[in-house]
């Protein structure tokens, strides 16, 4: 067997591993989450644990479809981008179809899937980053140089924030628009072509804003909540009662008494502030250290993805980094009293079946990113030994240097010529020349 054929066995053989700080932060949350479920909802309805066992199904299921992403190749899921795209606009019309939409107090977000109602948005997330993350991939050079690439995807999201914004789901919107300016510019989109999109859309949901009168009322609860403790703050006045009454390391677990219908939503939009109250300042910031942990191993993830030019991978690390991101941000700001109300959930802490099945897919996804990560840098290390051995000089020489570049670095070039990937896309400009090839120049 020749060189070549061992090096291809031997590569073949190699696997990866996935991010243990990714995964620790993330089985952290969730076991958080089933405790404060647990704990938040034990009052809500009849059956104490009615909450708790139905957050504990989906989470299983969700799990199970986690550990599928997990298993499933990049370049599989890539493959299906423009399905995916078709998909989040048939899901969005889906809830205005009789008989299979459902309406939840005037909203049509969800459709009946017979054992449970599914909220579809949590769908178009993950489905929307991939779709943009594989765009990218393909005009990453035309998004930086002409107004049409960049406009485009633009285009896409306005056409999904429209039905969202039939549904109504405005926070939905905002995150939507936000993940898709926090990709693009990732992607290298060019800013000051990027400023006039922006100083377009800011006035438009403004306008969208405080058109309707329930978001108007919200606004002014958030700027003074406590001018109408009973009728448009009282969401956030419980709320922020129940985290002061934390004080620094909480009440103790169980023993909250906002969430004894006082706190609305207490399971779901406003679990944050249960934490506060039996958790205390400590509990928080534990809350707070943990999404930190896994937006910003997230965005890490990325960038090596990006430096290897794996750029389908890293644009996917960075898309569910924003949602995450972003999503926790929100959440905590509301029961916080910092953003005005919006009915986001707390990613894998919250109830809530469509989001935590969804959250799950989309951390499955991003450990499967982690794991051909690991994978690759370990197939470049080992081209590296086998060129290292194939070019070593026989009889003690002295490998050549060129140009000044030293003879010990002619093996690690040599590598990373090999290990550097083919240009992918669609690309009509020029395709961008790595560094390693500019340092050898």
């Amino acid at each position: 067997m020749n060189e070549r054929a061992r090096q291809a066995t031997r590569l073949e053989a190699i696997g990866g591993r996935y991010d243990p700080w990714l995964l620790g932060a993330m089985l952290a949350l969730a076991s958080l989450g089933v405790v404060m479920v647990a704990s938040s909802s034990i009052s809500q309805t009849a059956s104490p644990f009615y909450y708790l066992i139905r957050h504990v199904l989906f989470l299983g299921v969700g799990i199970g479809l986690a550990v599928w992403a997990m298993r499933t190749e990049l370049k599989t899921i890539e493959h299906y981008n423009q399905l995916l795209l078709l998909g989040c606009v048939g899901l969005l019309l889906l809830v205005f179809v009789p008989g299979l939409g459902q309406s939840v107090k005037g909203a049509h977000r969800w459709i009946n899937l017979g054992v449970s109602n599914f909220q579809v948005v949590e769908a178009v997330k993950v489905f929307f980053i991939v779709w943009l993350a594989s765009y990218l991939v393909r005009f990453r050079d035309e998004v930086n140089a002409t107004w049409t690439a960049m406009l485009k995807p633009l285009g896409v999201v306005v056409v999904l924030v429209g039905l969202l914004l039939m549904q109504p789901d405005f926070g939905s919107s905002s995150l939507l628009l936000s993940i898709t300016a926090g990709m693009l510019v990732l992607g290298g989109v060019n800013m000051p072509r990027m400023f006039g999109p922006v100083l377009v859309g800011l006035p438009v949901l403004a306008v969208i804003a405080i058109a309707e009168p329930y978001r108007m009322r919200r606004l002014t609860s958030f700027a003074d909540p406590w001018a109408d403790p009973f009728g448009s703050g009282y969401q956030l006045t419980n709320a922020l009662m129940a985290i002061g009454r934390g004080e620094w390391t909480g009440i103790g677990l169980g023993g909250s008494v906002l969430k004894l219908n006082y706190l609305p939503e207490v399971h779901t939009d406003f679990i944050f502030s249960v934490i506060g109250e039996e958790l205390g300042f400590a509990g928080i910031c534990l809350v707070i250290a943990l999404y930190a942990l896994l937006v910003g191993r997230a965005f890490w993830i990325g960038l090596r993805c990006v430096e290897m030019g794996r750029h389908f991978a890293g644009y996917c690390a960075f898309g569910i980094a924003l949602w995450i991101g972003l999503q926790s941000f929100v959440s905590m700001g509301v029961n916080l009293g910092l953003l005005p109300t919006k009915g986001l959930t707390l990613p894998l802490i919250s109830s809530g079946g469509s989001s935590v099945l969804m959250t799950c897919v989309a951390m499955g996804l991003l450990l499967r990113v982690s794991y051909e990560l690991d994978r690759a840098a370990r197939q470049v290390a080992l081209r590296g030994e086998v060129i290292a051995e194939v070019t070593a000089p026989a009889d003690g020489a002295t490998a050549p240097a060129y140009e000044g570049v030293p003879a010990s670095a002619t093996a690690a070039a040599a590598a990373a010529q090999v290990s550097a990937p083919a240009a992918r896309g669609t690309s009509r400009l020029r395709q961008r020349i790595e560094p390693i090839f500019e340092r050898m120049a």
